[in-house]
């Protein structure tokens, strides 16, 4: 990953962010990306590999393990990721469009120029609406994410064994998951992680509507 890109990104954001907003892309950055990147995406590595059922049945582990892991944590988490910063990235367009209409006007009216934005990033018109809607969009998407982890995985955790008797599995077999304890700590602090970040996104919302 280029760093040095993300941090320009992230500044970029930061530029046109509330309070609000300014600590919800600083709990993303540190509690959701990096410890997405440095820690958790190492401990679901050996999901399938250490998956082990009691049974020699070629197919057997394969087929118990796509039905308790239909989705991957990690790869569920990356979505979440990738759709949540989204609408961050909406609103950082929206001010350049702004900057570039201001400039055509500038150029095609030459003395007669008159200002259209006394501030391109100043949350008026429609970069209000825009930045709003990419609040609920955010929240939005950490609601749902939240819900299809708990639909998956019931109560957002793993067990250290799970019974299955799915073909071609000659009877049922005892399948044991791989260090259960510490994906079951990474999985409840991005649950509260998530929770929290919907809670600033809609009082960042609720902030906008009372200040307008």
């Amino acid at each position: 990953m280029n760093w040095s890109v993300f941090e320009g990104l992230l500044s970029g954001v930061n530029k046109y962010s509330t309070a609000f907003g300014r600590i919800w892309l600083s709990l993303v950055f540190i509690f959701r990306l990096l410890v997405y990147v440095v820690a958790a995406e190492r401990v679901w590595s050996d999901d399938h590999k250490d998956f082990d059922c009691n049974t020699l049945q070629p197919g057997c582990t394969n087929v118990c393990f796509d039905h308790f892991f239909p989705v991957s944590h990690i790869r569920l988490w990356a979505l979440q990721l990738i759709l949540v910063t989204c609408p961050s990235l909406l609103v950082i367009m929206h001010v350049a469009y702004r900057e570039a209409k201001a400039q055509r006007l500038r150029e095609a009216g030459g003395g007669s120029y008159h200002r259209l934005y006394t501030d391109p990033g100043k949350k008026r018109g429609g970069l209000w609406w825009t930045y709003l809607l990419s609040l609920v969009f955010k929240a939005g998407v950490d609601v749902v994410f939240l819900y299809i982890f708990y639909r998956f995985y019931r109560n957002y955790t793993l067990p250290r064994m799970v019974k299955c008797e799915l073909p071609p599995c000659p009877n049922v077999v005892d399948c044991f998951i791989s260090r259960p304890t510490e994906k079951n700590i990474f999985t409840l602090f991005m649950v509260v992680t998530a929770c929290v970040c919907i809670v600033l996104s809609l009082v960042e919302a609720a902030y906008l509507i009372g200040k307008r």
